[in-house]
C-alpha cells in the first residue's frame, strides 16, 4: 500500500517519440507477437483461393484485401485482413479432419456474418459529429498496451515459498468455444473477474489470469458439416438458390454504403441457433481480449482436442484417474441425442435447449378393437394401439375415453412384427431410438392418419372400468408434446372434465366430428382418488368453483390443472383397485410397475422442451449404451457439498442453485461418437464429451507455459514431449504423488511443475454466467473432490446474470447485439469497462447502456482535460499545508472514498467501486472546488486527489489510469501496479457537519425561492394592470406579514430580506406591466440557450457548454 502523501511527482519518464504516438491499427493485420496471429503472412494456396463461403447464404466473389477507411486522427489505414478471414492457421486443421472430400486450394471462411460491424470501421464522423474524445481513448489504450508489452507486465511467476493469505491471486474463466467472435456477454462475465484480479494487483499481489480456448466438441465440427452439406447441396462452386442471393445484394448495398458511425443496432436475420453454429477465424480473439485491456498472462494459454497433445494427455489421465476410482461406469440410459449426428447431443453441443433433461412417461396401450375401418384395414392380423403418454399412470381407473386432435397428423408405426401404435411422427422418431421400432432408429408408417381418422374407433384399455372406450376430439391437444394420444380421466384432470362437458352437453358439437352419442353419453365420472378440499371429483369441483364454461378457457383450466395435480399427487388417497387406501405418491409407482410387468405399458422419454443441436436437427431422446460418469453417487456427493459448504459463492441465489443442482444431478454421458476432442483412453472408438474434458483444466493452466512453451497449439518444439506426461508424472504434480523415478523428465522440471501448481492452487475466483451451475462449474466441484486433496479444492465462484443491452435482450436475430471488437471500436476499451462496471453486480440479468459508454468518454476524456489544465496552472494553487475547513472536507472525503472503494472491490461489488471511486469522489472535488471561491484549491490536496483517484479506476480503466500516471502525473513505474492507497482515520464528525452545511444551503435555496414566489403573488393581486398602480405599501406590507413567509419567520427579518427585491420588482412592474410579476419568464430559457448555443461557445471561447436546468439535480449551485 502507498500512503496518501507525497504530492510532487518524481523524474518523469523518456516522453514518446512522435511514432510512438501515431495511431496505429486498432487491430492490425498482424499485431501480436503469438505466432497463431501471424499467419496471415504465410503464401499459402489457401490464402491465395477465390471461393469465398459465407455459411449457406453467399454467392461466391473474388478474394480481395480492400483498405478500411481510416478514423479521424489516425494515420495508418487498416486492410480487410481481418475480414476476410485469411487467418486460420489453426481452425483449418481442426476443420480439415472433416472436409477430406473438398480440395484444399478452393475453400475459405468467411468471416463476413459480421459485415454489419466492418462496413461502420470509419468512426471518423457522421452528420457533423466529431469523434475526436473517443479516437484520444484509443490512441491512450495504444500507448499504455505498449507500456505494458515491454515489460511484459502481466506475467505471473510462482515462487518456492508458500504464500501467505492475500499474497497471490488466482482467478480463472470458462474458456470459450471457438464458433464466433466474443461478445458482450462474455466480456460482461470476464469483466469481473478482470476487475478483481487488477483490484489484487494493485494491491500488490501476485496475479494469475489465464485465458483459453476450447475447441472441443460439435461447434467446429458442426461448421466443416455445413460446408462440405452447402457443397454436396449447392455444387462447387456453389449456385445457391434465388432468396439467398436476395440476401447477398442486401448485405452487399449495406457495405457499399459505407456509413460511418455504428448504428445503434446491428441487423439481423439469424436465429440463436444459427449464430451459434457458424464458424470464425476465431484467433483473433486474442488481439480483441489485449485490446480491452485483459491483464492476462498469454504464455499459459492453449486449445483443447487431440491436436494439443500436452492437453490430450491431461484430459486422458482425468478420464483414467476417474475410471481407476469407479466414478465412470457404461450403462444403458436415456438421453438427449442428434440424429443427425448420430451422438449424444449434451448442453455445449446445443443451439438451443441448454439445461432440457429427457421427460419420461408411461404409454398406456389402448387396443383397437377390430374389426377395423376400411382405412386401417391394411393392418388387420396385427395389434394395434392407440399409444397415450402419460406422467399420470394412477388414474388409469377413471378413464372413460381417449383424446385425438382432429386436425392433428398421425401415422401407423410398425413397432415389432405383431405390434403397431398410432403416435405422431415425432413420437415414432423417439420411439424407435428407444428399441421400439422394427426397424432400429428408422420408424416405418403403414398407414398416414389424421385425427377425424382416429374419431369414434372403439379401444380397450388396461385398468379401465369400461370395458370399452372411443376415441374423441380434443381441440387443445399439443403435438409437440408426448405421442399426440390422450388418456382421459375427467375425475382428476380439468381439461379432460371439460372437453367431455362440452362433449356430452352440445349437440352441434357432437355433429361438426361426427361422434355418435353412445361414445360419450354413456359414460360418467369414476371417482378413483380422495383429496382433501377437492373431495373425489376434483376437478369437477375446481372447474365449477373456478367458473370454467369451456375447453377453450387455457388459462384458468391451467390453474384449475395446478390446484388439483399437486394436492392429488401429496395428500391424494386411491379409492378404488387393488392399492386402494395406499397415498397417491406410494401408488404411482407400484401401479406403472403393474402396467409394465403385464404388457399393458411402456416406458417412453423425451426432451422437456425443445433442443436443437448446432448441426441444426432437431433432438429426441434415445437409450443409448455409453460411458457415464456418476455424479450423484451419495458418497461423492457428500465430498461435493462439503466443498460447496467452505466456498466463497458472493450470494446466497448462487448457494441455492447449486443445493438444488447437487439435489437432482445425475450420471453425466461423458462420451461422444463424433466431433473433435480426446478419446476415452479405454475405448478409443468414442471422445470425451466436451463438458467432461473441462472441470479441472485450472490446473493445467499452472504448468501449461512450462510444458508447451508458449504455443497455443503446443507443437513448439519443448524441453517435454507429450509421450513422457505418463499417469505418474500426473499424479505426482497434481495429487501428491510419489516421485515419477521412471520418468526421464529431468528433476529440475518435474519439481519446477510441482512448485508452479502448489503455489496456485487452489484457484480463488472463478467468474461465470449464471447458466453453467447447473452442469461446468458443478461439475468441477465434483471433479476436484475426487481428484485433488482437500487443500486444493476450490475457493470461490462468483456467478452472474446475463446482459442486455439498453435494457432489451441482446440477441443477433434483433439486431441487439455488440461483438467485443465492436464494442471496443465505438466506445474505446476503458469506456466499455467504465459501462460494464456500471452495468451491474448481482445475478439478476444487468443492462450496458449505450449512453453510459458514451458518457463516460466524455467524463475521462474532460477529467484528462481539467488535469491537463490544473498542472499547467500548478503555481496558482494555494501552497502550503490543508488549513481551511473545505480542506479538511476535502481530505475527508477522500480518505472515505479510499476505504469504501476498498471494500466494494473486495466484494467484488464492481458498480459500487466506481461510484464511490469515481462519481463520488468527483462530485467530491467539485464541491470543494466551488467552497474554496477566490481563495483557490490546496495544491497538495489537489495532487493527493488526482494520485488517489487514479489509483481507485485502475481496475476498470487501467488504460487511463497509466496515461494519467505516466505522462500527467510523471511517476515511475506502472498505475496497474502502484499499490493501494492508504487512507488516514476517517471523521466521521466532520461529515456529518459538512452535511449539515450543505444540507442548509440547500433549504436555504429553497426558502429563497418560495419567499421570490410569494413575494410575486402578493404584487399581483396589490397591482392594478389598467393604471400600472399599486395600493399603499402598508397594505402590501401587511400582506407580506400575513402571508406564509411572514408567518413562518421572525418577520423583521423577512422584511429586511423581501423589500428591497418587491421595490424593484414595482418599479419593473411599472416601467414594463403586468408581465414583469410572472413567476414564469415568457419565453423558454433553456430552449433560447440551446438555440443559441454555437454563439455562446464563439463568444465564451469553450470548446463544450451544457446548458441545465436551475432544478437539475446535476447542478451543485
Amino acid at each position: 500500500m502507498t500512503s496518501l502523501t507525497a504530492p510532487h511527482p518524481p523524474n518523469p519518464p523518456p516522453a514518446p517519440t512522435a511514432q510512438e504516438t501515431a495511431t496505429p491499427p486498432l487491430f492490425p493485420a498482424c499485431a501480436a507477437p503469438h505466432p497463431l496471429l501471424c499467419a496471415a503472412h504465410s503464401a499459402t494456396p489457401l490464402h491465395r483461393a477465390t471461393l469465398q463461403l459465407h455459411r449457406a447464404n453467399l454467392q461466391p466473389h473474388r478474394a480481395t484485401l480492400q483498405p478500411h477507411p481510416p478514423r479521424s486522427g489516425l494515420t495508418e489505414p487498416r486492410t480487410d485482413l481481418v475480414a476476410s478471414g485469411l487467418n486460420l492457421s489453426l481452425a483449418f486443421p481442426l476443420l480439415r479432419q472433416n472436409l477430406t472430400k473438398c480440395s484444399r486450394n478452393a475453400l475459405r471462411i468467411n468471416s463476413l456474418l459480421n459485415h454489419s460491424f466492418h462496413q461502420h470501421c470509419d468512426m471518423a464522423g457522421e452528420g457533423g459529429k466529431s469523434f475526436a474524445r473517443r479516437d484520444r481513448l484509443l490512441q491512450i489504450e495504444h500507448d499504455a498496451r505498449k507500456w505494458w508489452d515491454e515489460e511484459d507486465i502481466f506475467r505471473a511467476e510462482s515462487f518456492e515459498k508458500t504464500p501467505e493469505p492475500g499474497e497471490k491471486f488466482y482467478g480463472n474463466f470458462p474458456y470459450p468455444y471457438m464458433n464466433g467472435y466474443l461478445h458482450l456477454g462474455h466480456a460482461f462475465s470476464l469483466s469481473k473477474l478482470e476487475f478483481a484480479a487488477a483490484y489484487h494487483r494493485l494491491r500488490g499481489a501476485n496475479v494469475l489470469l489465464p485465458f483459453a480456448f476450447h475447441c472441443t466438441g460439435m461447434p467446429i465440427k458442426a461448421s466443416a458439416d455445413k460446408l462440405r452439406r452447402e457443397i454436396q447441396n449447392f455444387g462447387y462452386p456453389p449456385i445457391f438458390p434465388s432468396e439467398v442471393e436476395e440476401e447477398v445484394v442486401i448485405v452487399q448495398e449495406a457495405e457499399d454504403a459505407n456509413v460511418g458511425a455504428l448504428p445503434d443496432k446491428f441487423k439481423g436475420k439469424k436465429s440463436k441457433a444459427a449464430s451459434k453454429s457458424s464458424g470464425q477465424a476465431y484467433q483473433w480473439e486474442i488481439m480483441h481480449l489485449r485490446a480491452f485491456g485483459l491483464g492476462c498472462d498469454w504464455r499459459r494459454s492453449f486449445i483443447t482436442t487431440d491436436k494439443n497433445l500436452y492437453y490430450d494427455s491431461f484430459v486422458r489421465w482425468q478420464m483414467k484417474k476417474l475410471k481407476s476410482m469407479g466414478k465412470i461406469v457404461k450403462d444403458v440410459r436415456y438421453t438427449i441425442y442428434s440424429p443427425l449426428d448420430g451422438q449424444p447431443c449434451a448442453d455445449h453441443d446445443r443451439a438451443s435447449g441448454e439445461g432440457i433433461q429427457p421427460q419420461e412417461y408411461t404409454i398406456i396401450q389402448m387396443e383397437l378393437v377390430s374389426p377395423f375401418p376400411s382405412k386401417l384395414g391394411v393392418l388387420e392380423g396385427r395389434r394395434v394401439f392407440l399409444a397415450a403418454a402419460t406422467l399420470r399412470p394412477e388414474t388409469m381407473y377413471g378413464q372413460t375415453n381417449a383424446w385425438v386432435l382432429p386436425d392433428g397428423k398421425y401415422g401407423a408405426f410398425e413397432i415389432n412384427d405383431t405390434d403397431v401404435f398410432i403416435v405422431t411422427k415425432r413420437a415414432a422418431l423417439n420411439l424407435a431410438y428407444q428399441k421400439y421400432s422394427r426397424i432400429p432408429e428408422k420408424p416405418t408408417c403403414l398407414v398416414e392418419l389424421t385425427g377425424y381418422d382416429l374419431i369414434g374407433l372403439p379401444l380397450r384399455s388396461p385398468l379401465s372400468f369400461n370395458e370399452i372406450i372411443y376415441a374423441l376430439p380434443m381441440l387443445t391437444i399439443l403435438t409437440d408434446k408426448g405421442t399426440g394420444i390422450v388418456t382421459s380421466v375427467p375425475s382428476d384432470a380439468p381439461d379432460d372434465y371439460m372437453a367431455l362437458h362440452d362433449l356430452k352437453s352440445k349437440p352441434a358439437l357432437r355433429a361438426k366430428y361426427g361422434v355418435k352419442d353412445e361414445c360419450v353419453l354413456p359414460f360418467e365420472i369414476i371417482p378413483i382418488i380422495d383429496i382433501p378440499e377437492f373431495g373425489d371429483r376434483a376437478a369437477e369441483k375446481v372447474c365449477l368453483d373456478l367458473k370454467i364454461k369451456s375447453q377453450n378457457e387455457k388459462e384458468k383450466l391451467a390453474e384449475a390443472k395446478k390446484l388439483t395435480y399437486l394436492k392429488g399427487f401429496t395428500e391424494g388417497t386411491m379409492i378404488v383397485g387393488e392399492f386402494a387406501g395406499r397415498r397417491v405418491q406410494e401408488a404411482k409407482t407400484l401401479i406403472r410397475s403393474k402396467l409394465l410387468e403385464m404388457g399393458h405399458a411402456i416406458m417412453y422419454s423425451e426432451p422437456e422442451k425443445r433442443v436443437v443441436s448446432r448441426s441444426g436437427d432437431e433432438c429426441i431422446v434415445a437409450l443409448t449404451d455409453q460411458w457415464y460418469i456418476t455424479y450423484g453417487e451419495e458418497e461423492w456427493r457428500k465430498l461435493a457439498e462439503e466443498c460447496l459448504s467452505s466456498m466463497n459463492l458472493f450470494s446466497d441465489e448462487t448457494r441455492h442453485g447449486f443445493e438444488h443442482t447437487l439435489s437432482w444431478l445425475n450420471q453425466w454421458a461423458c462420451s461422444r461418437s463424433f466431433g473433435l476432442g480426446t478419446r476415452i483412453p479405454w475405448d478409443e472408438q468414442y471422445l470425451v464429451e466436451s463438458l467432461s474434458d473441462s472441470t479441472i483444466y485450472m490446473a493445467y493452466y499452472t504448468i501449461a507455459h512450462l510444458l508447451q512453451n508458449g504455443d497455443i497449439t503446443g507443437s513448439s518444439i519443448s524441453s517435454i514431449k507429450p509421450e513422457q506426461l505418463t499417469d505418474n508424472v500426473w499424479d505426482f504434480i497434481f495429487c501428491g504423488g510419489p516421485y515419477p523415478e521412471s520418468s526421464d523428465i529431468s528433476s529440475s522440471i518435474l519439481n519446477k511443475m510441482k512448485q508452479e501448481f502448489e503455489y496456485w492452487y487452489p484457484f480463488d475466483l472463478r467468474v461465470s454466467g449464471k447458466d453453467l451451475i447447473q452442469n461446468h462449474l458443478t461439475f468441477s466441484i465434483y471433479n476436484h473432490t475426487a481428484i485433488m486433496p482437500k487443500k486444493h479444492w476450490p475457493r470461490g465462484f462468483r456467478c452472474n446474470g446475463h446482459i442486455m443491452l439498453n435494457s432489451e435482450k441482446m440477441s443477433k436475430s434483433t439486431g441487439n447485439f455488440r461483438t467485443l471488437r465492436q464494442a471496443i471500436e465505438e466506445f474505446s476499451a476503458d469506456a466499455t469497462r467504465f459501462s460494464l462496471a456500471d452495468a451491474g453486480d448481482g445475478v439478476d440479468d444487468a443492462n450496458f447502456v449505450f449512453e453510459t459508454a458514451n458518457a463516460a468518454i466524455l467524463r475521462l476524456t474532460k477529467e484528462i482535460s481539467w488535469m491537463e489544465e490544473v498542472l499547467s496552472a500548478e503555481s496558482s494553487l494555494r501552497t502550503g499545508p490543508p488549513s481551511t475547513y473545505a480542506d479538511r472536507v476535502f481530505a475527508n472525503e477522500i480518505n472515505i472514498a479510499v476505504k469504501m472503494t476498498e471494500q466494494n472491490y473486495r466484494d467484488y461489488m464492481f458498480r459500487e467501486a466506481l461510484k464511490t471511486g469515481f462519481y463520488d469522489l468527483q462530485a467530491a472535488r467539485d464541491e470543494y472546488r466551488f467552497s474554496c471561491g477566490a481563495g483557490g484549491m490546496n495544491r497538495d490536496l489537489v495532487w493527493l486527489f488526482m494520485d488517489v483517484q487514479t489509483r481507485l479506476i485502475t481496475p476498470i480503466c487501467p488504460h487511463y489510469a497509466e496515461y494519467v500516471w505516466r505522462i500527467l502525473l510523471k511517476k515511475n513505474g506502472f498505475a496497474v501496479k502502484a499499490g493501494w492507497p492508504v487512507a488516514n482515520p476517517l471523521d466521521l464528525t466532520l461529515k456529518s457537519s459538512n452535511k449539515y452545511l450543505q444540507d442548509s444551503i440547500v433549504l436555504m435555496r429553497k426558502l429563497l425561492q418560495k419567499q421570490i414566489s410569494e413575494c410575486l403573488r402578493i404584487l399581483q393581486s396589490k397591482f392594478d394592470s389598467t393604471t400600472r398602480t399599486f395600493s399603499p405599501d402598508g397594505e402590501i406590507l401587511e400582506a407580506l406579514k400575513n402571508s406564509s413567509v411572514g408567518q413562518a419567520a421572525n418577520f423583521k427579518q423577512t422584511q429586511k430580506l423581501c423589500m428591497p427585491f418587491m421595490r424593484f420588482k414595482k418599479d419593473e412592474a411599472v416601467a414594463l406591466g403586468v408581465q414583469a410579476l410572472d413567476l414564469r419568464l415568457p419565453f423558454g430559457e433553456i430552449e433560447v440557450l440551446q438555440e443559441n448555443l454555437d454563439l455562446i461557445k464563439r463568444q465564451i471561447g469553450l470548446e463544450e457548454v451544457e446548458i441545465l436546468s436551475a432544478t437539475d439535480p446535476r447542478c451543485s449551485c
